[in-house]
C-alpha cells in the first residue's frame, strides 16, 4: 500500500465523539457499557485505517462486534472437535437449562415454602431431581464446582486425620491444578499407598488405622495408565472400617455403552462406594456445579458442615442444573452420541454451501474427544470442515466467533461439538470472514 494510500484511509475514519454521538450508539452504551463500546469503535477505526472496512460502515460494524448482552463474555461456536472444552466453558447448556435460568433470573422460592410462607430446604426440587437420577444415593448435595465437593468432603472427614489414596491417582489437571495440594489445603494428610501404576488391597489394608479419615479413589483425568498395571475397586475397599469415597470426576450419572471405561455415579454407589463426588459440568451437561451423592447420615455431615455454606450454589445454577437433570436431551450428549454418517451429511452440506459463496472448502474423516477429563483416550469417529489456515484467526476474532483447530497447516471444523441447529451460523460466519481476509490482502498488495 502506498503512503498516499494511507493518509487516505487516515482521513477518511469517523471522529470517536461523532460515532458515540450516534442514536444507535447512544443506545449500546446504555445497555452495554461505554468502555464496551470504545473499544468496539476504536477496533472499527483501525479497520477503517488498514483499508478494510469502509468508513460508512463503522457504526454497523460496531453493533455487529459488540457482545450480545451486558457481559464481555462472547457466544463462541466450538468447532475444535473437543466435546467439553475447559476454556470454552465445558459443557453447553440445553434449551431447557437455559429457559429455567431466565425464569429463576427475579425472585423465586429457592429457600422457602410458599405454602407456610417460612424458610425450607435450600433447592430443594434440584436434589429431589438428582436423587430421581441416582435412586442408589441415600441423600445427595450441591455444591459450587467439582473440587468444592472433595474440599468439602476431606475438610469434614479427614482434617487433621489421614486420606489413604493409590500413588497413581494423585493426578494433576489443567493450568497446573493438583490434586495433592487441594486436599493438604484442608488440613488432611495424604497417606499413599502402591505404585504409579499397581495398588493392591492389602496396600490399602496396611495403611488404614485409627489415624484414617477415609479411603479415596480418583479417576484419572486427562491420561490413562496402561501396560503392567493393576488397580483397585470400591467393591474390595467397602470392608476396611472407613468411609470409601469415589470422585468420578467426570459427571456421568449412570453407566453409557459408548464410554464403557468411564465410571458413573450409580455403578460406583452400588460397588460400594459410601460418598462419590463429580462435577455437573461435564458428561452430565449441566452448570458448573460439584455432586455429592451417598450414604445419607454421610452426606447430612457434610452439608451441616460450615464450609458447605461458602461452598453453596446459587438459585441460577440450581435452577439449570434440575432441567438438565429433568429433560433428557442436552448438547453435550447429542454431541458425544452423535452418528457419524449424519455428521459426514452435514459436514457435505456446509460445504456445498460454502462453494455457493465462492469459499472453497473440502471433507475429511477425523477423530473428535469428549474433553474436559472425561473419557481419557477415547475416540469419538468425527467429519471435519477443511479450510486453509490463514482463516483460523480472523474467525476466532470475527463478529460470530469460531473456535476450531489447526492442524498440518490446514484449519479443522469438526461438526461433532456444533449444535445441528447452528450450521446456518458457521456457513454465515466463514463466508464473511473469508470475504473480508479476501479483501484485506486485495488492498494490501494494490
Amino acid at each position: 500500500m502506498t503512503q498516499d494510500a494511507t493518509q487516505d484511509h487516515r482521513r477518511t475514519v469517523p471522529r470517536t465523539d461523532a460515532l458515540l454521538a450516534d442514536e444507535r450508539l447512544v443506545s449500546a452504551v446504555r445497555d452495554r457499557g461505554r468502555d464496551v463500546v470504545k473499544a468496539a469503535v476504536r477496533r472499527a477505526q483501525q479497520q477503517v485505517r488498514d483499508g478494510a472496512l469502509d468508513p460508512g460502515r463503522v457504526v454497523e460494524a460496531v453493533l455487529a462486534a459488540l457482545p450480545p448482552a451486558g457481559t464481555t463474555l462472547r457466544p463462541v461456536l466450538n468447532a475444535t472437535g473437543a466435546v467439553l472444552h475447559t476454556n470454552l466453558g465445558r459443557a453447553q447448556l440445553s434449551a431447557a437449562a437455559v429457559e429455567a435460568v431466565v425464569a429463576a433470573a427475579g425472585a423465586t422460592d429457592v429457600e422457602m415454602d410458599l405454602t407456610t410462607g417460612r424458610r425450607a430446604r435450600r433447592g430443594r426440587g434440584t436434589l429431589d431431581a438428582l436423587r430421581g437420577a441416582v435412586p442408589a444415593a441415600g441423600d445427595v448435595h450441591v455444591v459450587n464446582n467439582g473440587a468444592a465437593a472433595l474440599v468439602l468432603a476431606a475438610t469434614a472427614l479427614a482434617a487433621d486425620r489421614e486420606i489413604v489414596v493409590s500413588r497413581g491417582e494423585l493426578v494433576e489437571i489443567g493450568d497446573g491444578f493438583r490434586l495433592t495440594d487441594l486436599l493438604e489445603s484442608t488440613g488432611a494428610r495424604l497417606r499413599e499407598v502402591g505404585t504409579t501404576n499397581r495398588t493392591s488391597v492389602a496396600d490399602y489394608r496396611d495403611a488404614v488405622g485409627e489415624r484414617t479419615g477415609f479411603v479415596l479413589k480418583v479417576h484419572p483425568s486427562n491420561f490413562v495408565v496402561s501396560g503392567f498395571t493393576a488397580a483397585v475397586g470400591p467393591e474390595q475397599l467397602r470392608g476396611l472400617g472407613v468411609p470409601v469415597v469415589v470422585d468420578i470426576g467426570s459427571g456421568l450419572l449412570a453407566p453409557d455403552p459408548l464410554l464403557p471405561a468411564e465410571p458413573d455415579a450409580a455403578s460406583a454407589l452400588a460397588a460400594g462406594a459410601d460418598l462419590v463426588t463429580a462435577s455437573g459440568d461435564k458428561l452430565l451437561g449441566g452448570p458448573q456445579a460439584g455432586l455429592l451423592l451417598g450414604e445419607a447420615g454421610l452426606v447430612e455431615r457434610l452439608r451441616r458442615h460450615p464450609l458447605a455454606r461458602a461452598l453453596r450454589v446459587d438459585k441460577l445454577t440450581l435452577a439449570a442444573l434440575e432441567a438438565t437433570l429433568r429433560a433428557a436431551p442436552n448438547p453435550t450428549r447429542d454431541a458425544v452420541h452423535a452418528d457419524p454418517g449424519e455428521l459426514r451429511d452435514r459436514s457435505e452440506r456446509v460445504v456445498r454451501a460454502l462453494a455457493g459463496a465462492g469459499v472453497a472448502a473440502g471433507v475429511e474423516p477425523s477423530v473428535a474427544v469428549v474433553g474436559g477429563g472425561g473419557a481419557p483416550g477415547v475416540e469419538l469417529p468425527s467429519w471435519v470442515v477443511v479450510l486453509p489456515a490463514e482463516l483460523a484467526v480472523p474467525l476466532r476474532t470475527g463478529a460470530r466467533p469460531v473456535a476450531g483447530r489447526v492442524e498440518g497447516g490446514r484449519l479443522l471444523l469438526d461438526l461433532r461439538t456444533v449444535p445441528a441447529g447452528a450450521d446456518d451460523l458457521l456457513v454465515e460466519a466463514v463466508t464473511t470472514t473469508a470475504a473480508t481476509t479476501a479483501a484485506t490482502t486485495a488492498e494490501v498488495l494494490r
